[in-house]
């Protein structure tokens, strides 16, 4: 496993992201697998373990705490997340960090983070009323924070009003970074922007959902014939892991199939040639046709017919990619009120979604 150098920390330069563990047929994370997964992940050299308060409706800091159980403290980092981005109501800042020690089972999280600063929760976290970046660094003061820092789908104006504003309380950001997104969501211009900070970067969906490991036909074949021997998963961690300022790559994972692949990746010290990056820029450019989805379920929690967008957001890109008839068939077999024709066009899906998709819209 390689590592970066985080002040006195060495930190695995992959991250075992917690967004996407495996789950049972009849609901619910996949306690057993997730427990196996993370075995894997630390016999692989994987140290950097991220969650946060709404995954797997709130089950994932339980599946992850259960999992790191036994495994000596120092051995591991723990994050999570507050979830500003979500309480839009009157809330208690120490209630919610408090409920999340207990879940994970330990006395502090190496690294926490403001959750998805971005238009739609910004007025939350600057709310005087709840006090929650105040809050979060008492707690920091106190020890059971070690490192206090924020993740942002935000677009560029916000991320640099909110770094003036509370740049200097916070050690590292999290972003979406990938070689899609290099251009589609000025990921270029945002990490210049924190490098003129000094912010180090934590990267999230450098995969896009998965999307980047599921090339169409026609691509795939590209990067194989012009760069013989890599898979597309492979170069799109190498883009990211090339860029200056980026500490640890969040992937994630769910299936140990995945976590065997992903350590593989990041045993050797690859560096992204010239020629492989501008392939992969080429290769964006021809998929910026697509709904730019990343299945984050954001939109889930206030969709009034209780739909599920992303994963029907998915079956509208695979049509426009030629899934054909076996995506209809999907469709067909879903009962009426979960079709796309179930929209009530309400707009609260567009308000919350991070990449700003009017899946309403899109879904007539």
């Amino acid at each position: 496993m390689q590592f970066s150098t985080f002040h006195n920390l060495r930190i695995s330069q992959l991250g075992f992201g917690a967004m996407r563990l495996p789950t049972l047929p009849g609901g619910g994370v996949d306690r057993a697998a997730t427990r196996r997964m993370v075995a894997m992940a630390l016999e692989g050299g994987v140290n950097y373990f991220d969650t946060a308060y709404p995954y797997h409706n709130g089950e994932s800091e339980l599946a992850l705490g259960e999992a790191l159980r036994g495994v000596p403290r120092e051995r591991y980092l723990l994050a999570t997340k507050y979830p500003g981005h979500q309480l839009q109501s009157r809330h208690d800042p120490a209630a919610v960090f408090e409920h999340q020690l207990k879940k994970c089972g330990v006395e502090y999280f190496d690294f926490y983070l403001l959750h998805n600063v971005c238009e739609t929760s910004i007025a939350t976290y600057r709310n005087a009323e709840y006090g929650i970046l105040e809050y979060l660094l008492r707690q920091k003061e106190a020890g059971r924070i070690r490192w206090l820092g924020f993740s942002s789908h935000a677009r560029l104006p916000l991320l640099q009003s909110f770094l003036q504003e509370a740049g200097g309380s916070l050690s590292f950001c999290q972003i979406q970074l990938n070689y899609l997104d290099w251009t589609l969501q000025q990921a270029k211009e945002k990490l210049a922007l924190l490098q003129a900070y000094n912010m180090p970067v934590w990267v999230m969906e450098p995969l896009r959902g998965g999307r980047l490991a599921r090339l169409p036909q026609a691509q795939t074949a590209k990067l194989q014939a012009e760069a013989p021997g890599q898979s597309p998963v492979g170069l799109a961690f190498r883009f990211v892991r090339s860029l200056p300022g980026v500490v640890t790559t969040l992937s994630g994972m769910s299936s140990p199939e995945q976590v065997a692949e992903n350590c593989a990746i990041f045993e050797q010290p690859d560096e992204l040639t010239d020629r492989e990056r501008a392939l992969l820029l080429a290769v964006a450019e021809s998929l910026k046709s697509e709904i730019p989805c990343t299945g984050c379920g954001y939109c889930l929690a206030d969709c009034p017919a209780g739909l599920n967008i992303p994963r029907l957001l998915q079956s509208y890109n695979d049509l426009r990619l030629g899934g054909g008839i076996t995506v209809g068939m999907q469709i067909d077999e879903l009962p009426p009120e979960e079709r796309p024709a179930a929209c009530r066009h309400c707009g609260r899906c567009a308000a919350l979604c991070p990449q700003g998709i009017a899946a309403g819209d899109l879904l007539q």
